[in-house]
């Protein structure tokens, strides 16, 4: 080995030791039932986010508790310490939550209680089918109060990134959870501002217009929320999206979170709320859809139009006047048109059309025709 790359693997090994050392862990063996009381005392924190993630079948839960009463060995829990000394939870939700659910003291995220459960598809002892705690043999009661979990704390000395990433990188059983579900749950780690700000503007009445088409089963996986971010990573961010918008709006939604970029969060809502309400009096229901008012066609929202029609307004906020009634409608005209065209068309069908250059090629194409409506 060279002097070079000797002294270069000492390098790495003292940034692996600076990073080691910041990051605070303690380990401790918890029984079930020290679980449950420290939930229902609100020592132990599972944030109404991450509740929503709670999606294990009943069958799923009731092997879970199987495996308890069977004393098989479970993966540990982990958690975080907050400043007052209590936990939150940040892996084991399915786990957790199915012993909660079993013993009839889960809540859900508004905070009311959930029935308890019976137990169903047990595949070992299906002698337990049927039966709820109360009914449950009081030695299998005890046993099942008694099984042990290891807890992994982090601690609340550790550094808050590290304590993002470690989330980031554990296995929260979010196979079921969209994208923006999972960045609402970690996101608050690093600082809930952004997140809260997005939330909050995806209940404007004027975006909620917009959105009419949105389907309910999108609606539920939080992806109203994720369009108010891609209209700020996009607007904001574009020269670094490539074409995955995944890992494009989760790095975008980081360093908001983190302060690396400048976020002025006033201004921001500002332009937001202007800019839906242009479109919610030009367009309407019909904002994000390939129809416009009065054809028949069946209408769906289009993801595609998104950007182009929101992003398309920015340039112009300072000279659009929302009580100009003749530019309202000439832009409305300009919209329209937009729809129709057959170039705007096949720029918004088929596969392959989310790449940075076609998003940014929809983008002008649109703003062109602003600009030769209001100027």
């Amino acid at each position: 080995m060279s002097i070079n790359q000797e002294a270069a693997g000492i390098d790495v090994i003292s940034a692996v030791d600076q990073r080691i050392e910041v990051v605070r862990t303690q380990s401790l063996d918890l029984s079930f039932n020290e679980l449950l009381d420290m939930y229902a005392n609100d020592e132990l924190i599972i944030s109404p986010d991450y509740q929503r993630l709670f999606r294990w079948s009943e069958g799923k839960q009731s092997r879970l508790i199987e495996s308890l009463i069977l004393e098989m060995p479970l993966p540990p829990l982990f958690v975080i310490e907050r400043a007052q000394g209590a936990y939150e939870l940040i892996d084991g939700l399915q786990r957790l939550s199915s012993y909660i659910h079993f013993r009839g003291l889960l809540r859900d995220e508004g905070g009311e209680p959930l029935e308890g459960l019976a137990l169903s598809e047990c595949d070992i002892v299906p002698e337990l089918n049927g039966l709820t705690y109360e009914t449950l043999p009081r030695a299998l009661a005890i046993k099942l109060k008694r099984a042990f979990v290891r807890v992994e704390v982090i601690r609340k000395e550790s550094d808050p990134r590290l304590r993002y990433y470690m989330f980031k990188r554990l296995n929260t059983g979010g196979e079921l959870a969209s994208e923006q579900e999972i960045r609402n749950c970690t996101i608050r780690l690093l600082d809930p501002a952004f997140n809260e700000f997005v939330a909050t503007l995806s209940r404007n009445e004027d975006f909620k217009t917009c959105i009419a088409y949105l389907s309910e089963e999108k609606r539920k996986e939080k992806y109203d929320q994720e369009l108010v971010l891609r209209f700020f990573a996009f607007k904001n961010d574009m020269p670094t999206y490539v074409h995955n918008i995944g890992d494009f709006l989760t790095e975008y939604m980081e360093k908001v979170s983190s302060k690396s970029v400048p976020f002025e969060y006033q201004n921001e809502q500002d332009q937001f709320e202007r800019t839906f309400r242009i479109l919610r009096m030009t367009l309407g229901e019909n904002a994000f859809t390939g129809v416009v008012a009065g054809e028949r066609r069946p209408a769906q929202f289009l993801s595609l139009h998104y950007e182009a029609f929101a992003l398309s307004l920015i340039p112009h906020l300072g000279i659009i006047d929302s009580d100009d009634a003749g530019q309202i409608a000439r832009i409305r005209e300009r919209f329209e048109g937009v729809k129709r065209d057959g170039e705007f068309r096949e720029m918004t069908t088929g596969g392959g059309k989310n790449f940075r250059r076609m998003l940014e090629r929809r983008i002008e194409f649109v703003t062109r025709e602003v600009s030769a409506a209001v100027e």
